[in-house]
This record gives structure tokens, C-alpha cells and sequence, in this order.
């Protein structure tokens, strides 16, 4: 199973579109998941037409329009794995122990808020991945997101795609 994870779109304030890189992953993926911080409800409208499925949820810059068609957490089984999805994990100091205390059922918790890619496991497994952002590096060197394979219940493969620099 194909997972392509993304975050923090941030349209139309960061950025007026997706790059059509991350647009071009969409079909080969069988599940989007977005950590949240849409900012437009058109983004979301555009990954619901393009996705075969889309794990979703709100970030803290989404308004009611998106709150009222998103959740705050999301969860599902794919691929013999139990995957989360949130937007905010708080600080990154103890992030690990924190959520693992807060989703002791997952396997996999991804995340976004804060721009900045991630891939740690805590004590105890939970795996805690931020795709980044395709549109707002903040201050990363470029905007990212995440592809990852999913084979007989194990993430066999995680990979961080670097986005090419706006000019």
C-alpha cells in the first residue's frame, strides 16, 4: 500500500497552488493523509476529487468551513497498521513520550504545525511522521512531503521528497 502524506498547504497564503510534483504522486497513492492547515476549503476539494482516499483533519489556521468537514484527530487501519493523524503534537521537547502516552493504540501518528519533516519512534514503537510543508518552508531549505510503502503490517519505506525552490 502507497501512502503520500502532506501538511501544512497553507493556500492561499503561503502559496497560490500544490506544486505539481506533490499533484502527480496523487494518483499513485492509495490513501492522502494531511495533517491539517488547509487555510482554503478548495484544497480540500481538489485532494477529495484527486484521491482514491484521503485521511484528513483540521490545523490550527483552518476556519469553520474546514472544522466543520474535518476532524481534529483522524484514524485508520491500512495496511495492517493502525495510522493517526493530527495537526498539533505541542513542543517538540518530549514529543516522543506524549504522544505515545496519548495514542497507545497507534502505530503510526502522522503530524504537521510545524514545518519541519520528522521520523523518530518512541519508547514502546509509535512511529511520528511530519511530511513538512509543500509550500511553506519556513526555515528548512525546501518544502517537502512524504511518500511511504506499507507491506504485510511494516512501513518498509519512507521517503522525504524535496521540492524544488520557488523562484
Amino acid at each position: 500500500m502507497r501512502l503520500l502524506l502532506t501538511s501544512d498547504t497553507h493556500l492561499s497564503k503561503r502559496a497560490k497552488r500544490l506544486p505539481d510534483q506533490l499533484l502527480a504522486e496523487i494518483p499513485h497513492a492509495d490513501v492522502v493523509l494531511h495533517a491539517g492547515d488547509w487555510v482554503d476549503e478548495a484544497t480540500l476539494d481538489l485532494l477529495e476529487s484527486r484521491s482514491r482516499r484521503l485521511l484528513a483533519v483540521y490545523g490550527n489556521n483552518d476556519g469553520p468551513g474546514l472544522r466543520a468537514r474535518l476532524p481534529e484527530v483522524a484514524s485508520a487501519d491500512l495496511g495492517g497498521l493502525r495510522f493517526g493523524v493530527i495537526h498539533d503534537t505541542g513542543p517538540a521537547q518530549g514529543r516522543e513520550a506524549r504522544c505515545a502516552a496519548r495514542f497507545p493504540d497507534l502505530d503510526v501518528l502522522v503530524f504537521g504545525h510545524s514545518h519541519i519533516p520528522w521520523d523518530t519512534t518512541a519508547p514502546g514503537g509509535l512511529r511520528l511522521l511530519n511530511p513538512g510543508s509543500p509550500t511553506d518552508r519556513r526555515r528548512q531549505p525546501h518544502c517537502t512531503y512524504l511518500t511511504v510503502t506499507v507491506s504485510d503490517g511494516a512501513l518498509t519505506e519512507v521517503t522525504l521528497h524535496r521540492l524544488p525552490n520557488r523562484v
